[in-house]
This record gives structure tokens, sequence and C-alpha cells, in this order.
């Protein structure tokens, strides 16, 4: 050992249980075990790794072989070649105390693959082994030590040069502790030492989580022998591994050694059990499912370690109830927990639902040494369409009355082992034969699943008297796979026709016939006849009026002829559109007796029988003929062609009225009547003029129009004296008219103005009272004394306000005080005059004190003063 060197021993037990890598050469152990990992891989590094460095070696050659294993890890910068070296892939330096990956190993031809997880530890490789001096024992050996304790030196990074890589040499193993240890306490764990303790004094401590970091003194360490100890026992589900840094200072504090990283790993004992995710697992299965048929999967979870034995949770199943139709219907996949029909016979209609008792059990399921949990699993067995529907009976017979819908004529019922109200349980009827015209359909009740034949389209008697059904029932689900149906699942229903009276009906109605207007009364119009639907029962028909709004018509009650009662007249008001219309009612003597009615339409055709009237009735026109005209024109009631163009014509009789009128022809419908003179006087004219229509023969009428004649101003119309002169008033009535109007304002004028002066009279004249003298409404001050204590002998409470009138109005007649205004109903007296008239002052003064000496209510509600 060079001068001023120092190496940092430490003294480990040699029991662990993980394997450490020398050189980077590691092998897998011996027995694998399919679908878990293989035990960890780990391995001392430094802290700058070059490209391409050979860092280990697994081997999986005891799972796999030798030939045709691949390997792949979960790195981007670790991968493993064929031969199963880990090296880096670029050029790292590792930032963290620890780096972990995953290395996968899988058979190309079997498929099957293995995980292996790979921790790589950061360490310091020292420049030189330790030394051995002769006569001395070796550098890596304390005398003191006890025999199977190891001495590892811990390699130096610092030179004369600084910081450089060194190669590899020791590597330092970590504190293997198991957990739940029973002591004593403190236990030594490890005892570390520097080579300058022969020369100077050292002391010792130790950092990290577990010393001086929470949770703090789980492990302590004698300051000047450098034997660390665990002082209780640990429990590695709390926490699995400890990193603690090792210090040697001399006395004064001074920096001996460089800081030696330890992990410390708790070693795992079987302290947990396998607990259930859940208690109860439900799951289902479908009846009649195959052996092999999954069903669900429980869970266990086991703190324990779970690359050891100690959280290898295996399952089985304990109890099965019931036991039908085997007591092993189900069986487990013990390391996935997959619950599988083992059996078949499944059948939910004798077993709905099994219960399972399920056990996990720690250390690869071993009964002897792990721990055992169990869970229930419900398992309910699920409804498939393996019963199909079958009638309750072959046949079934029901009856309907004729002309009826929406009747349910027939219940059939089925039976159906599934499960009720399911599709595979639901019911779907329909008719396969024997409705040809879709009088029936089958509808399924959701409650009773029962088919309920009904009557859609209304069926005759007199057409079919039965029906002979066949129906068929299916589910809603079909049926499952192999499961025929059952001939019992069709059945025939037998629906016989009830018979009933229906009434006659019009074979045409709405009935139209065509016809001129004005036949003569007893006119043969049409025969209107029923038809009685009856053919199988002897019944007579007998007809009557429903509806005849004009009373124009008869009907035969036996054979139903129409004929007329009155002439038809086109113009009536009982005619839309050319139409009347009348019903008749058509009853048989059935039991009960049926009726039916029937509506004829005669359609009126129009013949001349009115004359046209002249239109406007009232005209006027100026006295002069060159400035207007009068337009006429006529009305017809009768229609094309009987109507227009018509013929306007002056009499010959009397000849003032051709002498003085003329009429001008405008068109087919209308003329201009104007003066043929050139001034007619002023006045009221009737002015006859004979109009004739177009008909065939035609109708001529004589028609008045009264024109009035007037003056008229530049512009044609009639002035206003003109046209009260055309009314019939002469000159000397318009001068009298206006002087009325006249006479009568000026007496409104008057009345008003005299009005107005009596208003202002009114209110110059004074009263004959001066203002101040007048003592209404004033308050009179008395400065006289009461009497003596004789003089007061009186009931002070009259002058009080009472609580009630009522021992006030309840007094007998006589003398009584009441010195406020009464609460009791007042009675109506003469309202006094507010100002009096100047001239009657002295009526005035009488009335109001007449006034105030009977009016309870007059302020200031004196009464009467009895003094004794």
């Amino acid at each position: 050992m060079t001068a001023g060197s120092s190496v940092l021993l430490v003294l480990l037990s040699l029991s662990g249980a993980l394997r450490w890598a020398h050189n980077g050469d590691l092998t897998a152990r011996e027995t694998c075990k399919a679908g878990f990992s293989e035990e960890d891989y780990t391995a001392l590094i430094s802290e700058n790794i070059l490209e391409g460095e050979k860092l280990l070696k697994v081997s999986f050659s005891s799972c796999l072989g030798t030939k045709g294993t691949q390997y792949e890890t979960n790195s981007v910068d670790f991968k493993v070649r064929a031969d199963g070296t880990v090296f880096a892939t670029r050029e790292l330096r590792i930032p963290s105390e620890q780096v972990a990956f995953t290395v996968t190993a899988w058979d190309g031809q079997t498929a099957k693959r293995w995980d292996a997880v790979v921790r790589l530890l950061v360490a310091q490789p020292s420049s030189a082994h330790p030394a051995h001096k002769k006569g001395k024992p070796s550098a890596g050996l304390d005398a003191s030590q006890p025999p199977n304790d190891t001495l590892l030196p811990w390699p130096q990074h610092q030179n004369a040069n600084g910081l450089r890589r060194q190669k590899r040499d020791w590597v330092i193993p970590p504190i293997n502790v198991p957990e739940n240890s029973r002591g004593p306490f403190p236990q030594q764990l490890v005892r570390i030492r520097s080579d300058k303790d022969n020369d100077i004094p050292i002391r010792y401590s130790i950092t990290g989580v577990g010393a001086d970091q929470p949770p703090m003194e789980v492990f302590s360490i004698d300051s000047m022998s450098g034997r660390m100890y665990v002082t209780r026992p640990m429990d590695r589900e709390e926490r699995a591994s400890y990193h603690l840094r090792a210090h040697a200072v001399d006395m004064n504090g001074n920096k001996v050694e460089n800081p030696i990283d330890l992990y410390i790993y708790v070693i795992d004992m079987n302290d947990n059990r396998p607990e259930f995710v859940n208690q109860v697992y439900n799951g289902s299965v479908d009846e009649g499912s195959k052996p092999g048929t999954y069903v669900m999967t429980v869970t266990a979870n086991d703190a324990d370690d779970s690359t050891t034995a100690n959280g290898m949770v295996r399952y089985r199943i304990v109890t099965q109830t019931p036991q039908s139709p085997s007591q092993n219907m189900f069986t487990i996949n013990s390391e996935t927990g997959d619950i599988v029909t083992v059996a078949a016979g499944l059948d939910r209609e004798k077993v709905q639902q099994y219960t399972v008792i399920v056990q996990a059990t720690d250390m690869e399921g071993n009964l002897n040494y792990g721990l055992s949990n169990t869970a229930t699993a419900i398992i309910s067995v699920t409804d498939v369409n393996d019963n199909p529907p079958e009638f309750t009976t072959s046949t079934y017979a029901g009856e309907v009355p004729e002309n009826q819908v929406e009747v349910v004529v027939a219940n059939l019922t089925v039976m159906d082992r599934d499960q009720p109200h399911s599709p595979n349980w639901n019911a779907f009827y329909r008719i396969i034969s024997g409705d040809p015209s879709g009088h029936f359909s089958i509808r399924t009740d959701p409650v009773t699943n029962e088919g309920m034949v009904t009557v859609v389209k209304a069926v005759d008697y007199e057409l079919n008297r039965a029906f002979m059904l066949t129906v068929m029932v299916s589910n809603q689900a079909p049926l499952a796979s192999g499961i025929q149906m059952s001939f019992q699942s069709t059945a025939g229903v037998t629906i016989s026709v009830v018979d009933i009276n229906e009434a006659p009906y019009f074979p045409s109605n709405h009935k139209l016939i065509r016809l001129e207007e004005g036949v003569p009364t007893g006119t043969v119009l049409t025969t209107f006849s029923a038809v009685d639907p009856d053919r199988f029962m002897q019944q007579a028909v007998r007809y009557s009026k429903l509806s005849d709004p004009a009373n124009w018509l008869h009907i035969n009650a036996t054979n139903g002829q129409i004929t007329t009662a009155a002439v038809l007249d086109r113009e009536s008001l009982y005619i839309k559109n050319n139409v009347y219309e009348a019903t008749f009612l058509a009853a048989d003597n059935g039991i009960p007796p049926a009726s039916g009615t029937g509506t004829l339409q005669i359609y009126l055709i129009d013949i001349n029988d009115n004359a046209p009237e002249l239109l406007p009735k009232e005209a006027q026109i100026c006295e002069k003929p060159s400035l207007n005209a009068i337009n006429i024109t006529a009305a017809d009631a009768d229609v094309d062609p009987n109507i227009g163009p018509y013929v306007f014509e002056l009499p010959f009789a009397p000849a003032a009225v051709r002498k003085n009128w003329t009429i001008t022809r405008l068109n087919g419908d209308y003329a201009q009547l104007s003066l043929r003179i050139l001034y007619l006087e002023a006045g009221m004219y009737d002015v006859p003029i004979i109009v004739t229509d177009s008909g065939n023969p035609p109708l001529s009428n004589t028609s008045v129009i009264k024109v009035k004649v007037c003056p008229c101003d530049e512009n044609g119309d009639c002035t206003t004296v003109g046209a009260v002169a055309a009314a019939g008033l002469g000159t000397s009535a318009i001068v009298a008219i206006l002087i009325c109007v006249a006479i009568l304002l000026t007496m409104v004028l008057l009345f008003v103005v005299w009005m107005k002066r009596r208003e202002k009279e009114r209110h110059t004249k004074q009263l004959l009272i001066d203002p101040e003298d007048d003592v209404r409404d004033n308050i009179l001050k008395y400065d006289e004394e009461g009497g003596g204590e004789e003089d007061q002998d009186y009931d002070l409470s009259q002058l009080q306000q009472p609580e009630s009138m009522e021992h006030v109005l309840s007094k007998a007649p006589g003398v009584r005080r009441v010195d406020e205004r009464p609460v009791g109903a007042e009675p109506q007296y003469p309202v006094r005059p507010v100002v009096p008239h100047p001239g009657d002052i002295g009526d005035f003064i009488t009335e109001g004190l007449r006034a105030a000496d009977n009016d309870p209510t007059a302020p200031p509600y004196d009464s009467l003063l009895v003094f004794d």
C-alpha cells in the first residue's frame, strides 16, 4: 500500500438471499416457474458507463435451454445480446443511486416467457486492491471479527491527477436483515473500519433514511468501533430497503475516508395472509354451458414479496352449494383465479344459483406452511331459451257478435318454463290459417303471457257464420341452438259468429236526382228504398221523413216512393247551390228494432219564373241634361239563361215620361236614364221603366225609380239649397226655418247673460251682521267660577267618555247630559244653509237655532245644563 493511501473495510455476514456480480457474470437459478418473475439480478457499477460496456450476464438455460432464446428489455439504455450479456447502448452517467429494468426471455418455439429484474447499484471502483503485509493480518480482515465475516475493501477514486475512471475490483454486497426479528436489540449488522484507525483515533457515523432521517434511529453505529446495529424489528411491507452512507472522521471532525454507501434490504417473511379484493364475488353463466366455459375471476393480494413463495398465492374451491347435479360443477385456475365450468348439466329451471367458497393460500398453495383466506363466489345460472312455449290445450273456442270490433273472443293460455317476463318467456302469437280476410289478431297480455284473440275487422253473420283458426306461439327470443319447436306450440281456435238485428241501409246514400222547379204537387220524384242486411230474418221495412225543411216531399211508408207535397221553388231560402236536401228513415220490425237513414238530394233546374227588378230605386240628376245621367241595371232571381241581357224602355203612358226622359243602352245589363228636355224644374219625379229579361218565354216588369232633380254647380253636384228645394220645400219655408233658428239662439244668449248678472250681484252684497260680531264657530270663554262644594254634588262620570251609550239610551225620558259627540246611530236632520240670503236673515237665525237645538251631532255637543 502506498504512503498516504487508505482503505475502508466493511465486515459483512455472508448470509443473503440475492446474488451479486463480480466482473459481470450471473447465472439464473435452476428452478423456473412459468408465469412468474425470476429472482432479481443485482450488480455494482460505476457512475460512468461506456457505450457497449459489458455489465453482467443473465442466463435462462434451466428454463428455456441454450438455443433459440431471445431477449429484450424495457429500457432504451440497456440491451441483451444473444448470449445473455447485458450492455449499455450509449455512454451513460447514472445520476441516481441505482437503475432497475426488466429483462424478458422467451423461447421462439414454445412461446414461453420469463422475466427478471436487473438492479444496477452505483459504486466507486478502487485504483488498487488492498495490500497484504507480511506478519500482519490481511488488509481485508480484522483480528477481532467473527470467522464467518468477510472483509471487503472500498475502492478509491482519487489520485494525484484528479478524478478518473478505474476498473471495478471489489463489490460491496448489500446487507440483508430479516423482518420481524425478535432480537435481542440492538442487533449487530456490520462493522465498518478504516485501516487508518491504527494510526489515529477514528470516529464513525451513518446518515440517511433510518439513521438521521425519518424513520429515525432504526440503525445506529458505535462511533469508536464502527459496529452498526439495527435497533428494532423491521417490517418489509412498511419499507423494503434502506440506503445509508457511512462516514469516517478524526477526532477534530476532519474527513479521513470518503463516505461509503451501504444498502440494507429487509428480507421478507410470510407474515401476511392473502386478502381478497372483494369478500363476495358475483358472476353468471348460461345454463347448458359446455365444460370449460369462463364464469368469473377472483383475486387475492398478498402484501408479502411476490417474487418469493411468501407472496405467491394459489386458489382452490373449498365447497359448492348445492351439489347438484354434481358436487364439482366448477373448477378454478390455481394461479389466475379464473373460475370455469368443469361439468355439463347446468339447468336454471332446476338450480338458479350456486354458492362457491374459494380459498387463497400463499407459499404457492402449501396448506401446511402457507396462510389462507376465503371468499364467497355467487354464480347465477342465467336463462337461455331452451324451453319452447306450449299451449295448455289443443283447441280453444269463442264467439263474437257480428259488426263489432276490438272485442276479445278467446284467451289462449301457454306454459313456458323459462324465466318469466324475459324475452325467453314472452310469447308471440300468430294466425297461420283460417283468416284470409284479416278479421282477427292475437295480442299478448304482458302480465299473464296469454294470447287474446281480438276482432280487428267486423265480421258478417250473413257471410261467415264461423271461423276455424290455426295459431302458433313462439318466444320473443329465438330458441337456443339445438332446441326444436314442440308440436304443442300449435293449437286450433273455433270462433262462432252471433247474428244480431242489423239496421236497414240505403244502397245509394246520398241519392241525387235532377228535375225542373215548379213541378206540380203530387208528382212522383223517385223511389228511395232501403235494404235489410238480415237475409235470414223475415222483417218488414217502413219509411218515414226525418228531415224535410220546406215540407215539400212525401214518402210512401211501405215502398219508399217519394212525391211532391208542394211546388218546389229553386229561389227558396231552403235551396243551397240549387240543391234541396231531405233525410228519410228506414226502420225494421226486429227485436230490438233497428233503423237507418238516407239522404235525398234534389237538384232543381231553373225556369224563368222571376221577372227582373230595376236597380237602383232612387237617384238624383241635375236639372240640365247635358251635365250627367243615371246608370240603371236589373236584378233577377233566376239564373242564366233566364237573366240578361235586359231590355230597358219607357212606357207610352203617361206621355210626360217619354217627353221628359230618355234611355240609352250601354250593354246587355246596363243603360242610362237622362233628361230629354233642356230644363226640368227641381223636385222629386217617379219614372216608370219596363225591364225585360232573356228567358224563354221572357218576363217583363215595370219598376219605378224615384229621381230627384236639383240645381247643380259647375262640377255637376247638387247644391245644398237645391237639394232642399228638390226635397219639396219652397223659399218661404226655408226663410221661416232660418228665422226660428235665429230667435232660439237669441233667447239662449239672453238667459246666459241674466244668470251671470245675478251671480255677480250675489257676491257684491254684504251681510247684515258684522263678521267680527258673528259668534258662529267661535269659542266662548267665561271667567265665572263654579259653586261651592254643595253646588258640585253631582255625578262627574256624566262628563266623561261613556264606555257605552246603552245606559244613556235606556234611561227614561227626562233630562240627560251627554257632553260629547254621540257614538250611536245619528238621525238625519235638515241641513242648515251655509250662506243666508241677506233678505231673510231673520228666518235664517230662527231656522239655525231650531236645528242646533234638535241636532245632537252639532258642535260643541252641548246639552241642557242642570244645576241644583
